[in-house]
């Protein structure tokens, strides 16, 4: 299940068709595995020993959050600007206008 290459276009040269996977050993799936089925019988432990209303409220609550979705990404702001304005003293310089500027000789 290798990924097929396809002869460069002008859409997308020389990228493959097929998202490239990180390949794992033989020895990290198997930990994987094993970490995977450990979680699973911790939620089931601690399922067992909630009381079932306090679980049946939880489940409730998991589900509205999964309905809601991920939060919206944050907005592209460059370092040190909002919500950190600059400290005082240091705000950015206003632009230079052109009238006051003296022509060089």
């Amino acid at each position: 299940m290798g990924a097929k290459w396809l002869p460069q276009s002008a859409e997308m040269p020389g990228i493959p068709d097929e998202v490239q996977v990180t390949k794992r050993s033989r020895h990290e799936r198997e930990q994987r595995d094993a970490a995977n089925v450990r979680a699973k019988q911790i939620t089931a432990e601690w399922e067992r020993a909630v009381p079932p209303e306090r679980l049946a409220a939880f489940a409730l609550e998991v589900e509205a959050a999964r309905a809601r979705g991920p939060r919206p990404a944050q907005p592209d702001m460059a370092p040190g600007t909002a919500p950190h304005p600059p400290r005082p003293g240091f705000e950015p310089r206003p632009p230079k206008k052109e009238e006051t500027r003296r022509s060089k000789y």
